[in-house]
């Protein structure tokens, strides 16, 4: 690889202060970012590179903080002169400048940065790992298992080395060596939730489901218990078998330890909606709402659930109030979608085409919505506009983009924080045969298996007693597991009684145009 010349970087101040105020800098930077104050973030950073020029972590920070705005130019800019300040030996900034590479689809100069990582310090284990996943990518199997086996070699065990090669091993349907390897990932950190999860990935692929549940939930529970993405991707996972009480009382737990967040009731009310009532569901989103009401999702699963009963005037509500929070998120854009849909099925074309354009201006990689759009222009007769659409998609794609926005199930509309767990799961592939007429308003479902397989409700002979962990590790009563509704009470009768209304006047308004 064509090194450039390395260049010592002078400080330009006299009176450095003391290296103590460098991580209380860095600190301050990483709250800023987190709060999304970035151009302070980014003034305090590039402080810190005139003050400490050779030391390595203010241009980490500050790469980071311009990738994260987009900014991939100036980022790439910081990280060459950082390498250039510290002489090509900090392999923390060769690995980010490696990744921001791989994001922009520049692989063969993502390799030569990676290289430049290893060999500045071998044992920089993010380094050999970020090269073996792009080669994954690129489907160079045999170079990935080598990067891999070199990271072992020189870094020692390592879980995140291991669940790879486990994850390729099980690939190749060799289940026993994926196993083993699971085991290893398991062993190097025993609290990791997601070495549990991965093994679990390898028994559902290998073995019966019953088995999986002692690898994929209980010993995430296990490991902690209190997560509340571990209790809540059980439940959605004994939800989609067909476990629907053990299922109830998975999210009841997930919610009795985490009684302020909103994903849980929102799941929860899913759950009711397709196997109790829509007044029930109607309560633990209203309560999901009062939790947080700038969560989005709970916002639009609610709007969507409205839509299925009839209620078109409410699920309009629901749907702005979603778009009130934040109109520039990837939630608005599937909400805008959505809604576009509605408009769509009850025939106001000219706010569907508003809507699906306006959710296009805010992500424009969602294939999806491109193919929506042109399944209603030819739907209408307009074919060549239908065309017209789908080559624009194709156009402006700027990479190949695993898009997970249509996936049909009950995940889709859940907090994007377990996307990583979805796949895992492989829910995405739980497609029926309906996808292809209701692909477009499926970003917004819910659903689960239909046939519940046999077995006990801890696991199938798994030996796992759940109602005594909740008794001695969570200190509830599992019979007395119910969600504090609060308030909902008293809405949950009007919303009973004026459910109807609401039906019926909705028919005589199916051509009032969306607020935009």
């Amino acid at each position: 690889m064509p090194i450039f010349e390395p260049l010592r970087v002078e400080s330009s101040s006299e009176d450095k202060p003391l290296s103590v105020n460098l991580d209380l800098a860095l600190y301050r930077a990483k709250i800023l970012a987190r709060n999304y104050r970035y151009e302070e973030a980014e003034e305090t950073l590039r402080k810190c590179i005139s003050y400490w020029p050779e030391d390595g972590r203010p241009y980490v920070a500050l790469g980071k903080t311009l990738s994260k705005q987009s900014k991939m130019n100036e980022a790439r800019a910081v990280y060459e002169k950082g390498c250039q300040a510290t002489q090509g030996e900090n392999s923390y900034i060769w690995q980010c400048w490696a990744v921001l590479e791989t994001k922009v689809g520049n692989t063969r100069r993502a390799r030569e940065l990676f290289d430049a990582a290893t060999v500045a310090d071998k044992r920089h284990i993010a380094a050999w790992h970020g090269w073996a996943v792009l080669e994954m990518k690129q489907g160079n199997i045999k170079k990935a298992r080598n990067l891999l086996g070199k990271g072992l070699k020189f870094c020692g065990g390592n879980e995140y080395i291991y669940q790879t090669l486990a994850l390729l091993e099980v690939r190749a349907k060799r289940y026993e060596q994926a196993r083993y390897l699971f085991r290893q990932a398991t062993k190097c950190n025993p609290r990791s939730c997601a070495s549990w999860l991965h093994h679990g990935e390898g028994r559902f692929v290998a073995l019966l489901l019953t088995i999986c549940h002692l690898l994929l939930e209980q010993k995430a529970v296990q490991a902690s218990p209190k997560n509340r993405f571990a209790w809540h991707v059980w439940g959605v996972f004994e939800a989609n078998l067909g476990n629907v009480e053990l299922a109830r009382k998975l999210l009841k737990v997930g919610h009795a330890v985490n009684p302020r967040d909103p994903v849980l009731l929102q799941s929860l009310a899913l759950l009711e909606y397709r196997y109790s009532t829509a007044n029930l569901a109607r309560v633990l989103f209203r309560r999901a709402s009062e939790l947080d009401s700038r969560h989005q999702p709970v916002w639009i699963a609610w709007g969507w659930m409205e839509w299925k009963e009839g209620n078109l005037a409410t699920a309009r509500e629901l749907y702005q109030k979603a778009l009130s929070i934040d109109s520039t998120t990837e939630s608005a854009a599937r909400c805008l979608q959505a809604w576009g849909v509605l408009e769509q099925r009850v025939g106001n074309l000219s706010a569907a085409r508003r809507l699906f354009r306006s959710s296009l201006n805010i992500n424009s990689q969602s294939y999806v919505t491109w193919m929506t759009w042109a399944s209603l222009e030819e739907d209408q007769g307009n074919s060549v506009r239908a065309e017209e659409i789908r080559n624009l998609y194709f156009q402006q794609r700027t990479e190949i983009v695993d898009d997970a926005s249509w996936i049909m199930g009950f995940l889709d509309i859940i907090d994007p924080a377990i996307d990583s767990i979805k796949r895992l799961l492989n829910i995405e592939k739980a497609k029926d045969s309906s996808a292809s007429n209701d692909r477009g308003e499926n970003e917004q479902s819910g659903g689960y298996s239909s046939d519940p397989p046999s077995g006990s409700t801890t696991g199938s002979g798994s030996g796992f007693n759940l109602d005594e962990f909740i008794r001695e590790k969570l200190s509830l009563d599992p019979s007395k597991l119910e969600v504090q509704l609060g308030p909902s009470r008293v809405a949950f009768s009007r919303s009973a009684k004026s459910a109807a209304n609401m039906r019926r006047s909705d028919n005589k308004n199916v051509a009032a145009a969306p607020k935009l």
